[in-house]
């Protein structure tokens, strides 16, 4: 079976394009939770990467979970207690660990992003979809609840209400309704997605690379932070920018009035 997870880099912009079409790039029964590991380490590892995109073969985005492995899982021979532990040694370490990547994530949304597939993009830092796309937090119409964070991202996202509403119809809504909701930031012909995803993601990469991840983390942490510890990390973070060659290039640039060229 071909990799699940294709890992392409263009100067400092990696696309992850998920290539189980068939299947719907489903994120169980199968390697793709060891190969976003892996390939999250990869990029936490590379400062020269400053922005990811995430994207998919064939007309979805990503179905979620394998029908077929939910079976098993309710199998007599498999029991809570393994079940359990298949959530925190899989989708879970993706939730987190894709979740706190210090690089900026971009999902190019090209078609269903169904149940985890949908949380898979709520994982991301922007998301771009395709006028084909389609979104359900769809647990609820297999009676299970979102197992891999939903319940925290949705509704960070689309605040509650409409979290609720998604998670409890398990209704599918469009591309546009998405947008009206929050869930997007734009929406796309569908031959223009890739292109409309790169061209973010370059909009970002031009900057610099410590500003780009430590303005990222920071996001991260201000969502469950007073603002006082807010402010306390922002300080640290700041003493840090001012100090790398980055930000003396940047401000030489803007004396100068030309544009910077960052390490």
């Amino acid at each position: 079976m071909p990799d699940f997870l294709l890992y392409e880099q263009d100067g400092p912009v990696v696309t992850l394009t998920m290539n189980q079409p068939e299947q719907r790039n489903p994120l169980t029964g199968n390697t793709a939770i060891p190969e976003f590991l892996a390939a999250i380490d990869r990029i936490h590892d590379d400062r020269s990467v400053r922005c990811v995109i995430l994207a998919a073969n064939g007309p979805s985005f990503c179905a979620g979970g394998n029908i077929h492995e939910m079976k098993r899982q309710a199998s007599p021979e498999v029991s809570e207690m393994d079940i359990r532990q298949d959530y925190r040694r899989g989708i879970q370490r993706l939730a987190l660990s894709l979740f706190n990547l210090e690089v900026p994530v971009v999902a190019a949304i090209n078609g269903h992003a169904i149940g985890a597939g949908l949380d898979l993009a709520c994982m991301c830092d922007i998301r771009i979809a395709s006028e084909k796309a389609k979104f359900a937090e769809s647990f609820i119409k297999l009676g299970i609840i979102p197992g891999d964070g939903g319940a925290w991202l949705l509704p960070r996202i689309v605040g509650m209400s409409r979290a609720a509403e998604m998670a409890l119809t398990g209704d599918t809504i469009g591309a546009r309704q998405a947008l009206d909701w929050n869930l997007v930031s734009r929406v796309v012909p569908h031959e223009e997605l890739l292109p409309a995803a790169r061209a973010m993601a370059n909009r970002i990469a031009v900057n610099a690379a410590h500003g780009i991840r430590l303005t990222k983390r920071l996001l991260r942490e201000a969502i469950h932070s007073r603002l006082s510890e807010v402010l306390e990390l922002s300080a640290v973070y700041q003493a840090v920018c001012h100090k790398t060659p980055d930000h003396s290039e940047a401000v030489n640039a803007f004396l100068e009035k030309r544009a910077p060229a960052f390490s």
